[in-house]
């Protein structure tokens, strides 16, 4: 199913997690050409996705990309992610080659274990003029 959004590549968060709103925070600093639109799971939009989608998202998701209608989870998310940023961070695509089980045990422990580490909010991030064209809701 061909979803209806921006040709730039989606990242959906979880927008109460802090450690999800550092890692979009990283990400947009390590996109210096703008890339990435992002949109929390929480907002209208978020949620749109996953529903026009049919993806059956899971109690760990905090981070999905979005890219040409297809949905990436957990780290394959997060290394094709890696592989579009500026900087030294391309080279952790590498790290593709570890079988997805493997790679996805650890991402599961630390999407488990994220609000007792690093907190949540009470509502999704608000970002600031300047990047606010980043994101979808806004």
């Amino acid at each position: 199913m061909e979803l209806n959004l921006p040709s730039n590549p989606v990242v959906l968060f979880d927008g109460i997690c802090n450690l999800c709103s550092s890692s979009v925070s990283f990400i947009i600093k390590h996109d210096r050409k703008r890339l990435f639109r992002f949109a929390p799971l929480q907002s209208n939009t978020g949620r749109k996705i996953i529903e026009e989608s049919g993806f059956r998202k899971e109690g760990n998701d905090y981070l999905l990309l979005v890219e040409k209608g297809k949905i990436y989870t957990a780290s394959t998310a997060a290394l094709r992610i890696a592989g579009k940023l500026d900087g030294f961070w391309p080279l952790l695509r590498f790290f593709i080659i570890i079988p997805a089980p493997i790679r996805n045990f650890f991402y599961k422990f630390v999407a488990r274990n994220r609000y007792k580490w690093f907190g949540k909010k009470d509502a999704c991030m608000v970002p600031g003029e300047s990047i606010r064209e980043m994101f979808l809701d806004y």
